[in-house]
């Protein structure tokens, strides 16, 4: 069965830059129908701009509890249905002051959880409850990241963000036991390193870049591009993954099954 979307509609909540404004058009290159979410009005406009006629901007907060219902009851009300859901949203909470263990405030600890955790908790509610009342079937697609279970120390120590991602997995996969009755699947996409507006603290340093090249090192070693996912995405709220549920897809270029190089002083730091 191939990757069709075609009639699908999609609420993508973060689609409006970066990771999830890609999937939204390989989504309606695929046939979709998308409702992409996303904080700023600018953005907004300008991405929906972008989906040639077959996407709607929604502009709201995630951790606001009503944004992602609305886009729901937005999906429905322009393309008749409501059939996925793709949480990107979520994002570094340095600024908060997330790091290392021992130095983590209290406000990066909140904050981070909320922006990346909760926001997800909640859309994901937000869709169940969506596809129960309907008494339809439904897909949960949620962005995970590398760095939830395969750790980076020396260049990527925020403990409370790879403490969220890692809950998303735990949180998806007893989603997923629990609703497969229900025909309700969840997965989770999990990238490496991809070149995002969230990323350029890391983009830009250099000593960063050498060490991706041995961290992910597929087609010479790079940094990934948000297209990267793109198929993975597609697959995952499409059809030809309906017996597929409850599992991560690592996306990363070969993070995972790679040691990376650093300098030796900096393995005990």
């Amino acid at each position: 069965m191939r990757c069709d979307l075609t009639s699908k509609s999609i609420v993508i909540v973060g689609g409006t830059t970066g990771l999830g404004l890609s999937a939204a058009k390989a989504c309606v290159d695929a046939g979709a129908n998308v409702v992409i979410v996303g904080r700023n009005k600018d953005s907004a406009a300008g991405a929906e701009s972008e989906l040639g006629g077959k996407g709607v901007a929604v502009v709201g907060d995630a951790i606001d509890s009503t944004t992602v219902p609305s886009a729901i009851e937005c999906a429905k009300s322009q393309f008749g249905r409501f059939d996925s859901l793709y949480h990107v949203a979520g994002g570094s909470g340095r600024s908060f002051g997330d790091g290392p263990l021992h130095e983590l405030t209290d406000e990066g600890i909140s904050q981070t959880l909320e922006l990346n955790l909760t926001s997800l908790i909640k859309s994901n509610r937000a869709a169940v409850q969506a596809f129960l009342s309907a008494n339809t079937s439904g897909v949960v697609l949620n962005m995970g990241s590398v760095l939830g279970t395969s750790p980076a120390p020396r260049y990527f120590a925020t403990h409370t963000y790879a403490s969220a991602k890692s809950a998303i997995v735990g949180f998806t996969t007893s989603c997923a036991a629990y609703y497969a009755r229900h025909n309700i699947r969840f997965n989770v996409v999990a990238p490496a390193l991809v070149e995002t507006p969230m990323s350029q603290r890391a983009i830009t340093d250099v000593e960063i870049q050498r060490y991706v090249q041995t961290k992910q090192p597929l087609e010479g070693g790079r940094v990934g591009v948000p297209e990267d996912l793109d198929a993975a995405v597609v697959f995952l709220l499409s059809d030809a993954s309906r017996y597929v549920t409850g599992q991560t897809i690592a996306v990363d270029g070969g993070w995972t099954v790679s040691e990376g190089q650093v300098p030796d002083e900096a393995n005990h730091e």
